[in-house]
This record gives C-alpha cells, sequence and structure tokens, in this order.
C-alpha cells in the first residue's frame, strides 16, 4: 500500500532530522502533549509506524494497584493508546478516529512493566484509505517483563468524516 503520510505521521516524520539519540524523548514529549492523559501514565511511545505502534509503561508507584502491579486502569489505557494510535497514524486526514468499544480479560497477574504492540493488517490500512466511514478491529498484545500476556484485549475502532456535510 502506498498511502500517502496522514498528519500525524508527517508531524512524527519531522522528528526524523533530530539527532537519534533525542528522537525518543521528542516523540514522547509531542504525543503526551497531543493526549495529556497518557503524559500523566508516562506512556513511552516505542515505535510508531503506519503497520505497528508499541507502547511501553512502567511499573512504578502512580499507576499502581494495591498489589503493587500495572493498575488494570493504565494497563486498558496502554492497550487502548497503542490501537488508537495505530489507527491514527492510518485515517486519512479528512476523517476522525473514534473509540466505539473495547473488551479486556485479565488472565493472571502481570509481573512488572508492561508493553501493547498494536498492528494493522494492509487490508485494514486500505479500507482507512478508500472509505469515509468504517471501523476495523485492531489486534494488540500486551506483555509483561515475564514474556507472558497477562491480558486478551479487542478494541474496535471507527472512523467517521472530520466535518459535517452542509445542507
Amino acid at each position: 500500500m502506498s498511502a500517502k503520510p496522514n498528519r500525524l505521521a508527517r508531524t512524527l516524520a519531522k522528528l526524523d532530522s533530530l539527532p537519534a539519540f533525542l528522537r525518543p524523548a521528542a516523540r514522547n514529549l509531542a504525543l503526551r502533549r497531543a493526549v495529556p492523559f497518557t503524559g500523566t501514565a508516562r506512556l513511552d511511545y516505542v515505535e510508531m509506524s503506519p503497520t505497528r505502534v508499541e507502547i511501553a509503561i512502567a511499573n512504578r508507584r502512580p499507576v499502581q494497584n494495591h498489589i503493587q502491579g500495572v493498575h488494570a486502569a493504565a494497563t486498558t489505557l496502554l492497550a487502548e493508546t497503542a490501537t488508537g494510535m495505530v489507527v491514527g497514524m492510518n485515517v486519512r486526514d479528512d476523517c476522525l478516529p473514534l473509540a466505539k468499544s473495547l473488551t479486556v480479560h485479565f488472565r493472571k497477574r502481570a509481573t512488572g512493566s508492561l508493553r501493547a504492540v498494536a498492528t494493522l493488517t494492509p487490508e485494514q490500512r486500505q479500507l482507512m484509505q478508500d472509505t469515509d466511514k468504517g471501523e476495523v478491529s485492531v489486534a494488540v498484545t500486551v506483555t509483561d517483563e515475564a514474556g507472558e500476556h497477562p491480558v486478551e484485549c479487542e478494541f474496535i475502532w471507527a472512523w467517521i468524516p472530520s466535518h459535517r456535510p452542509k445542507h
């Protein structure tokens, strides 16, 4: 697929002119400002591409639950942000991405910090380019420090035209 980069992709591409060692911090700063709650949780935007987004969250006191693990809400934020960002890297500039539904099943206790990887298929990416309105189920895998998958998630994202037609 050879879609033209959208606004988010173009904004992140501007960071490529920075020295490599500064890019992760600059990416985190820009994205945490764009979505302030992710800054509150200190999500770490590890990789951002149109096909794959990887985000991490450290197991630190402000995001912990009563058993010193990453809180369920922070875990859900991590997975939701990864899926939303991969959709955001693909949706056309004239469309608005919206979370439609989410299902999260907590299967086992997580160990340490967490990492979420969200991906889109070429067909899903093409659908976002070809249609003004639609929805996709975005694949996301959450992994803990032990290499386990403590949660199973399904996120449905929709997109709609960003401006209502005038009558």
